[in-house]
């Protein structure tokens, strides 16, 4: 019988400030509505943005749940994580951002493969910093994505980083351009980013996706594209969504189109 393993995807950037837990939220809200049972996982080790977002009480993070395997005091899984809803779940980043670089990146491997065991999608929310930690991740990762933003310091650093992964023979990442982070940055059109990235930009979040009430949406823990009038409002965006979330789950490791 063969074991069911989910779809590990990593949510990163090469710069900070670009909406890349927004976006692991909302693609982690397109899942749940395709019936997938999805956990989140925040790496974003010293800053971590999923839980306060989500507005959760946790009482565990990744920090324990890497300590006890370390210290073989694991027992499951479910002992890690934190509920959101019925299908999406939650591994909080430490709670104290002081345990952060005590987190041995050895066992994330195991954390990955429990987690694939269990749910259809596996969300890993990073932070922009190429550390040990982002490398282990990035090298578990089924699909690899990118936020970035119009901005011309972004587009170069992303330049670097794709030059850096085609050296490494990497083809499983996507690149999201955000325009809905900062509707008056819009110094460049997709044209123009290709031609300065030297790659597709695979998808683009709408500026019709800015909200000026989003500090609401977070005080209330709602994930934007759950909200029944923010999917009627935002068609463009939801089906923006839809296609990246219809992609990834089709597409094989390694595959970039």
């Amino acid at each position: 019988m063969a074991v069911h393993k989910g779809k590990i995807i990593t949510v990163t950037s090469v710069k900070g400030g670009v909406g890349k837990t927004t976006t692991t939220l909302n693609l982690a809200g397109t899942f749940s509505l395709m019936n997938k049972k999805v956990l989140i996982i925040d790496l974003d080790l010293y800053g971590g943005a999923i839980v306060p977002t989500l507005n959760i009480s946790i009482d565990t993070d990744i920090y324990k749940f890497i300590d006890d395997l370390n210290n073989n005091r694991f027992d499951k899984i479910e002992d890690y994580i934190v509920k959101y809803n019925d299908l999406i779940d939650v591994i909080p980043a430490p709670k104290d951002p002081r345990f952060a670089n005590k987190i041995n990146s050895n066992y994330l491997n195991v954390v990955f493969s429990l987690a694939s065991t269990k749910y259809d999608v596996i969300l890993i929310d990073t932070t922009h910093i190429l550390n040990e930690i982002n490398l282990v991740t990035l090298d578990a990762s089924d699909e690899i994505l990118f936020v970035l933003s119009n901005d011309p310091i972004d587009l170069k650093s992303m330049k670097s980083m794709i030059a850096i992964l085609k050296n490494m023979e990497k083809s499983n990442y996507k690149i999201i351009l955000n325009n809905a982070k900062d509707r008056q940055r819009n110094f460049f059109d997709k044209h123009d980013i290709k031609n300065i990235i030297k790659d597709n930009v695979d998808y683009i979040i709408p500026n019709e996706f800015y909200n000026k009430n989003f500090d609401k949406y977070i005080l209330d823990g709602e994930i934007m594209l759950l909200n029944k009038k923010i999917r009627s409002s935002h068609k463009k965006t939801v089906k923006v969504f839809e296609m990246l979330a219809e992609t990834l789950l089709k597409s094989d490791r390694g595959e970039k189109k």
